[in-house]
């Protein structure tokens, strides 16, 4: 698993051991970029439910100004560690690119809501297994009492396409606007109400 694009090009990442992690394809992940590339440059990036790290770490490569990695798996969280530091990108700290929270992403979400800086992009990946985590999180996210994220932010949900795992249109002030398909994995792009909560 490589960086595909931007100041990290071509970096060589560590996924973590075992197969409770699902890695984003390089080629999803391309994809993804892709859509996102005119709102990616400065962006506040959410990536939830990391695993490795690699969506998180395409979007700093490509010009995002901070990153939030959310991940409560021990061997996933040393893989986004192991990924950070072999790249030189300081985490922690309120000055630094990225920031990790080591826990569960809605236990993350509640600690955050109202005292982060809010989010223009996040990205979901929970486990296809954990279908409840899709609803609770993107409930979450589209609380606007919570203001996890800035008006128009986008959040983008990776999830399979068979047998499919279905998705609300609409979770609070969260609308889904696009939908894209590719191999076996499905991603869902909501945007958030443009108005100020």
């Amino acid at each position: 698993m490589r960086v595909i694009a931007g100041t990290y090009r071509s970096r060589v990442l560590a996924a973590p051991r075992g197969l409770e992690t699902r890695p984003t394809s390089d080629r999803l992940r391309e994809t993804l970029f892709n859509v996102l590339a005119p709102v990616i440059e400065g962006a506040g990036f959410a990536d939830l439910y990391a695993g490795s790290g690699a969506v998180g770490i395409e979007a700093l490569s490509r010009g995002a100004e901070r990153v939030t990695f959310v991940e409560n798996a021990p061997a996933a969280m040393a893989a986004v560690c192991a990924n950070l530091q072999s790249l030189g990108i300081p985490a922690l700290g309120s000055r630094n690119a990225a920031t990790l929270e080591a826990r569960a992403v809605g236990s993350a979400l509640r600690s955050l809501a109202r005292r982060a800086p809010q989010w223009t992009i996040v990205f979901l990946d929970p486990p296809y297994e954990a279908q409840q985590e899709y609803a609770a999180t993107l409930s979450l996210l589209g609380d606007p009492a919570a203001a996890l994220l800035a008006p128009g932010a986008i959040v983008v949900a990776e999830h399979r396409r068979r047998p499919p795992i279905a998705l609300a249109e609409a979770y609070g002030d969260l609308t889904r606007y696009r939908v894209l398909e590719q191999g076996d994995a499905v991603l869902s792009f909501y945007r958030m109400a443009n108005k100020v909560a």
